[in-house]
């Protein structure tokens, strides 16, 4: 009777809980968001009366004017910020490619009834991600191969007929969530000459159900991350899981790459959050018949669909692990003396398994880059909101070309919390660390969703810049960073390139090793193909990378960036295992999108 009783209770809950969630983003994207560049169209840096500036309200430093800021920008790269570079206007419907069509198919989805598309605009919204090649593509260039269709499927059984159809008339189906893949993951093959489609997954975007009672949500794969926390922090839970895109990405895409949040520490990676997926392939629904805490009965299949980039199948379903929203929530930062000993510090950290709910550590060009958004008092007023400048340089001797960072955040019993803090401003203490304020580290936390946009400033003023990652052990940490930088310089120097900036933070910490995250950035004033110049100088960092013991991607992933490194990472054996795998689920290999090695023509 108990077990009835139960069984009755759980099945109710789920019931009660499913709910078509309304989105922040539009079903027409462009009406919210940029077409050319990172995020909403009423917030970005921009240059007014010779100072820069950031738009909107949405964030933190809106509508301020940032003199630092400006200062930053030109002593690094020497802009000329009287000198934009206006990217395009938007192409005219007829001047797209003209879509390669199945009428056939096209009927069928007309029969279905599944909204579609033929539209240029809405071909090419979903054509690119937000690499550097993608962005300056769209400003300065043209797209040789985009979707022939774009279709908004509302279900998992509407994808299944949509994948069925498209698997009969050999139509390639390339699937499309957030559109803030770095990777050049949703790019379409160039030497394509079937019809693609564009499977927009914007409009699965229901909470199913809820178990309150065993912290389960099983969610459609299209809601995107800010709408399922909305939805959930009202329930009185969270997932917990906040990668910097999380504003714009959506909960398949990060199944589908292997995503990793700012506060893994306390809720996991998206592989630990996961318990159950459905995902439609042209063999049939991929998933497991179970949704228990463990479950050993051979191999995972929740993995082989984990990072599968949109080549085995689409994702439709979701289930994952929620916690109770935590009772306290703080911030914190610590200044230490060098990279190094910052290094140790979370070193140690990780080593007595103490990590907060986020803890990363910003060398000193970023910790530099971070005191200038700001819109007012000294230089390093900021700082001294939590220590007095005299004693960083006069007691304690610190360098200020050298001090680094680290930012805190602390989730969970309020009791527990202040035990945390102690214990870690504890062990940093015995490397060198400062206690520098909350402020520093819930402004440190918050800037991350702004960081994004200043890559479009710097195209509007030729600098070109992009973001890449890696994971790596604890030992290589130090020398991996120097290798690339040295590298960098050198290869820069060879070029030409005067006027250049290389930075690094440890973002995500583990008891083995780290994530670390590079920015690289360069004026391309006098040099022929800044975006040529970019790719390559990449490419060699890469190499770096990884002949100092680093990783091709920590949570990134692999698309069509990083397939030449893919063989290396898995070995040969593993390429054919790959290769096997999708030849048993999509035997026409109608998700031909190209990701980890060159598939199109399987």
């Amino acid at each position: 009777m108990d077990k009835q009783t139960s069984n009755e209770k759980s099945e109710k809950s789920r019931k009660e809980s499913g709910q078509s969630v309304q989105s922040v983003i539009p079903k027409n994207r462009q009406e919210l968001l940029k077409w050319n560049g990172w995020g909403y169209r009423d917030s970005q840096f921009t240059v007014k009366n010779g100072l820069v500036q950031f738009t909107g309200k949405r964030y933190p430093i809106g509508e301020a004017v940032l003199p630092y800021f400006t200062q930053w920008v030109c002593d690094i790269f020497d802009v000329d910020l009287s000198a934009e570079v206006k990217p395009q206007p938007l192409p005219k419907e007829e001047d797209f490619p003209s879509p390669v069509i199945v009428q056939a198919f096209l009927a069928e989805i007309e029969m279905l009834k599944i909204p579609y598309s033929l539209k240029g605009i809405d071909r090419l919204i979903r054509s690119h991600g937000h690499t550097l090649n993608d962005i300056y593509t769209l400003r300065e260039g043209r797209y040789g191969r985009m979707p022939d269709v774009v279709a908004w499927p509302d279900s998992h059984e509407t994808v299944t007929k949509l994948v069925e159809i498209a698997n009969h008339h050999d139509v390639v189906v390339i699937p499309f969530g957030g559109g803030t893949s770095v990777s050049g993951a949703v790019t379409c093959p160039s030497s394509e000459k079937r019809s693609i489609l564009s499977l927009d997954t914007s409009q699965m975007n229901r909470i199913l159900w809820v178990d309150e009672d065993n912290l389960f949500a099983c969610c459609e794969a299209g809601i995107i991350g800010q709408d399922l926390e909305r939805e959930l922090r009202e329930r009185g839970f969270t997932t917990g899981h906040e990668p910097d895109s999380y504003e714009f990405s959506s909960l398949g895409g990060w199944v589908a790459t292997r995503a990793s949040g700012m506060k893994k520490n306390t809720y996991g990676n998206i592989e630990d959050l996961v318990v159950q997926v459905r995902m439609v392939t042209p063999s049939g629904v991929l998933e497991k018949k179970s949704q228990v805490p463990r479950l050993s009965c051979g191999p995972d299949f929740n993995h082989v669909i984990l990072g599968s980039e949109g080549t085995l199948g689409v994702i439709t379903e979701v289930t994952l692990k929620i916690r109770p929203l935590p009772l306290s929530k703080k911030y914190g930062s610590i200044v230490f003396p060098d990279f190094e000993s910052g290094v140790c510090c979370l070193r140690e950290v990780a080593r007595q398994r103490c990590q907060p709910a986020s803890i990363r550590l910003m060398d000193n060009a970023q910790f530099k880059f971070g005191q200038s958004l700001r819109p007012s008092h000294g230089y390093f007023g900021l700082l001294l909101d939590g220590l007095k400048m005299a004693y960083i340089t006069k007691i304690k001797g610190f360098d200020l070309a050298k001090i680094c960072v680290t930012t805190l955040v602390f989730e969970g019993d309020p009791k527990d919390v202040e035990l945390q803090e102690k214990k870690i401003y504890g062990i940093a203490s015995k490397f060198n660390g400062i206690p520098a304020g909350e402020k520093n580290g819930e402004r440190g936390y918050m800037l991350t969703f702004v960081i994004a946009y200043i890559r479009d400033l710097g195209l509007d003023y030729k600098v070109a810049a992009e973001s890449f990652e890696t994971s790596v052990n604890w030992d290589r940490v130090v020398s991996l960073c120097h290798n690339v930088k040295h590298r960098i310089s050198q290869e820069c120097e060879a070029r030409g390139v005067k006027k250049y900036l290389l930075s690094y933070r440890v973002t995500q910490t583990y008891d083995v090793g780290c994530c670390i995250y590079f920015y690289f950035g360069f004026n391309w004033t006098g040099v022929k193909d800044p975006l040529n110049t970019y790719e390559t100088l990449e490419c060699i960092a890469r190499d770096e990378i990884i002949a100092s013991g680093g990783s091709i991607s920590h949570h990134h992933g692999v698309g069509k960036l990083r397939s030449k490194w893919y063989p290396i990472q898995v070995t040969d054996l593993g390429v054919q295992l790959y290769k096997a795998t999708k030849k048993n689920l999509d035997p026409n290999n109608i998700f031909a999108n190209g990701n980890f090695i060159n598939n199109s023509h399987l």
